[in-house]
């Protein structure tokens, strides 16, 4: 693995009025349930994410935790890439986003994901699940789905291997998510199912068959 040292490149903290480079070593990331590594790609200093192979489950702690922040409301924005691994299997969608308001023991969290090749195929019910929010534990993608159809899931274009902007706004109980520097949201999540009171750090997240790259992350806290 390359020197963490690195990653100062990639990741900006804001605080209210004031823009500040973090400067990063080996433990300011940590790696839960995944294997990382710090990749040169597209000329972009990158985090590189592959879920490990042992945690069967989906929607899981499955993310690079980025230590020494504590979210609670504001802004996350970061650029991704993800590719299919050569071993993904069939329902594999490219899975990456960012997990928040992560507690300590990784055991409460909540989290926004996209599903690259839904965004453009063929079966306009997999198009409809292009975008994704699930709750960990209780509240995984196929409970919510069960429960209230199309509320947490949406459309969006977007495709396998090229880069998608990802920004997500948090208040209270309320997530909404926009891509590619759009004006309008393409996930507006109203009921954060831990509630409005939970605050934690960010998490670099991806699911199975997914090669997932993370660049230019930035925080901004209100």
């Amino acid at each position: 693995m390359r020197n963490l040292g690195l990653i100062m490149s990639f990741l900006l903290v804001t605080t209210i009025g004031h823009s500040q480079a973090i400067k990063w070593d080996k433990n300011c990331l940590e790696p839960i349930n995944v294997t990382m590594s710090i990749e040169r790609l597209t000329g972009r200093e990158t985090v590189r994410v592959i879920k490990d192979s042992t945690v069967k489950e989906v929607d899981e702690p499955t993310f690079v935790k980025v230590k020494g922040i504590d979210f609670k409301n504001g802004t996350i924005e970061v650029n991704v890439l993800s590719r299919l691994l050569k071993n993904a299997p069939d329902n594999a969608r490219g899975f990456i986003g960012i997990a928040f308001r992560i507690n300590e023991s990784n055991s409460i969290f909540e989290s926004i994901y996209i599903r690259p090749t839904n965004g453009r195929a063929d079966n306009q019910l997999r198009r409809n699940r292009s975008v994704q929010y699930f709750s960990f534990p209780n509240y995984k993608f196929d409970k919510l789905r069960k429960d209230a159809p199309g509320e947490y899931e949406s459309y969006a274009d977007m495709g396998l291997d090229e880069w998608i902007k990802i920004k997500i706004e948090v208040k209270g109980q309320q997530a909404k998510l926009f891509l590619n520097d759009s004006k309008q949201p393409t996930l507006v999540v109203n009921d954060l199912k831990h509630g409005d009171n939970c605050s934690g750090t960010i998490g670099l997240w991806v699911d199975i068959g997914t090669e997932g790259f993370f660049s230019n992350l930035k925080v901004t806290h209100q």
